[in-house]
């Protein structure tokens, strides 16, 4: 999805894995966040939090079956976010 007003791209993803996002999912998140030439958020019930950080991305505190979304604010970087996103479809491998 593209949010038509600051041309960020977005998807939403689903929290599947059984611990929830703890801290070592979250690094995980904050590794490839990192990597990006931009932004990238985790939004929940309209909180942000910075995905390069895993204290802010634990303060939105998402146990399992928790609904986000994702965004990007460089289309570029979409190689990032679509890594994000299959690491939620894969539960972070847990």
């Amino acid at each position: 999805m593209i949010d038509e007003k600051s041309q960020r791209l977005c998807r939403d993803v689903e929290v599947v894995n059984e611990l929830g996002i703890h801290a070592r999912s979250a690094a995980r998140i904050a590794e490839l966040a990192s990597r990006a030439d931009a932004g990238i958020w985790l939004t929940r019930n309209d909180v942000r939090a910075d995905a390069t950080s895993i204290v802010d991305m634990l303060t939105l505190v998402c146990p399992k079956g928790t609904r986000l979304t994702i965004e990007i604010e460089n289309p570029d970087d979409m190689n990032i976010l679509v890594a994000i996103e299959e690491l939620f479809i894969q539960g972070f491998g847990e």
